[in-house]
Parts: structure tokens; sequence; C-alpha cells
């Protein structure tokens, strides 16, 4: 494991998470060789909103996309180890891209996770704006998911062509702001705003550590670049943070 001087002293800590700290939990990211669109570049039309909105089509194979996502799915070692290190007292908040829930699973506290694309837990319709669970619409395939007024269900989630939340990219912000450590986990950072947090961390001064398996175009503004493999050098750097 590479130099962790750079965890000496550290409070405040944010953790900004991508697809790359789930695998291991047999979630396939997006953009890896094995990822969803790089194995099937045509299935990034499904994550469109005016696609979605459009075709009927499009929209029952996301939700069988998805179900197909779903299955046991746990936290693994990664995620225990930040919920480890939020309960020994640290400083801890978790600013996330992934929508499956794995940090609260893991025991991270719900409110020191701030989910930027939202969650794949509710869907809600397009027509009249009733939510249910993604459970009770994965129920419906194989024909198309509809709320009970015969509206289109849409998963909870900030497709493409969406803005973000402005209050939650505002508390993202806030936080990426006060962060003395500045945590990348398993993510490329080519998804706007989202990747402009680590800018923003890193001219206020934090530690900005970039944990993941490819080259991203934040490395050269980071203290440190570290290729192992995330189930191995999360469990690491948050033992050190906790010594």
């Amino acid at each position: 494991m590479e130099d962790l001087s750079w965890a000496r002293g550290v409070q405040r800590i944010t953790a900004f998470t991508g697809a790359g700290i789930s695998t291991d939990s047999g979630v396939p990211d997006y953009r890896g060789p094995q990822g969803l669109w790089t194995q099937d570049p045509t299935a990034a039309d499904i994550f469109t909103y005016d696609r979605f909105l459009a075709d009927a089509t499009v929209r029952r194979r996301f939700w069988e996309v998805f179900s197909g996502r779903q299955g046991e799915v746990r936290p693994n070692v990664a995620h225990r180890a930040l919920a480890d290190l939020e309960a020994s007292g640290k400083a801890v908040r978790i600013v996330t891209q992934n929508v499956d829930g794995l940090h609260q699973k893991a025991g991270s506290s719900p409110r020191k996770v701030i989910e930027l694309h939202g969650s794949l837990t509710t869907a809600s319709c397009l027509d009249c704006g009733e939510r249910t669970t993604a459970d009770a619409a994965l129920a419906q395939l194989p024909t198309e998911p509809l709320c009970g007024c015969g509206g289109p269900l849409k998963p909870s989630i900030v497709m493409f062509g969406e803005y973000l939340d402005s209050d939650v990219l505002s508390q993202a912000r806030r936080i990426a702001a006060a962060s003395e450590l500045f945590l990348v986990i398993g993510t490329t950072l080519q998804v706007e705003p989202a990747a402009s947090l680590c800018g923003l961390a890193a001219d206020l001064g934090a530690r900005v550590v970039i944990v993941n398996r490819d080259p991203t175009p934040y490395d050269d503004r980071a203290t440190a670049v570290i290729r192992t493999p995330i189930g191995e050098a999360i469990p690491a750097i948050c033992a050190e943070l906790m010594s």
C-alpha cells in the first residue's frame, strides 16, 4: 500500500463515491471494461430523460435493465470501512453519484449521505406525481410499470438531460468546501457538475486523494493517486485515518 502520511491529522473528511465502489458488491459500473455502456453502447439511451419520456419501449427496457442489476446486492468492505470511520467519531460526509443505497445499508448515517443522482429505491408517476417503491414498479414487468392512474412510472434518479436538484447540489458544495480531505473513490470524474466538487475542494485547500483504477481529469491536482483495488485501499486508508 502507498504512503498514507497525508492522512495524519485529518478531521473533516468527504468521501466522494462513484460506481467503482460498488462493483465488488456485484453492481456493474458503466464505463469500465465490463461496464453496462461499454458492453452495450446503446444502453446509455435508456438513461436519457427525453427518450424515457417519449418512448414506452425505452421505459420498459430501463426497468428491465434495472431489474437485472438487482438481486441480493450487499455492501462490501469499502462501504463498511467508511461506515466504521464515521462510527469512530471522525466528521465524515459521503457525497455519492451512486443510486444503489449501499452506503446506508452499510451503516453510514442517512443524513450524512448526499445522493447527487437520486435513488433507485422509489419511483414516481410522470402524470400525477404519486410515489411508490421501485419493487412495486418492477413487479409489473414484463409490461411497462404504470401508476394506478395509468401514467408511466419513472425511477427517482437524475437522468441525462435533467438538472441535479439545486438544494442537493448546494449542500454537496458546502460539504466539499469544508473538507480537509476530499477522498475520491471509484469515479472517472467525468460527469458534471458532480465532478467539479473535486476542483472546488482542491481550490479551497483540501487534500484531494483519488482512489480509482483509471486516470481522471483531476489526477494532476491530487495529493495522492492510488491505483490499488478499492476493496484493499479504502479499509487501509480508513484504518490510518482512525489511528
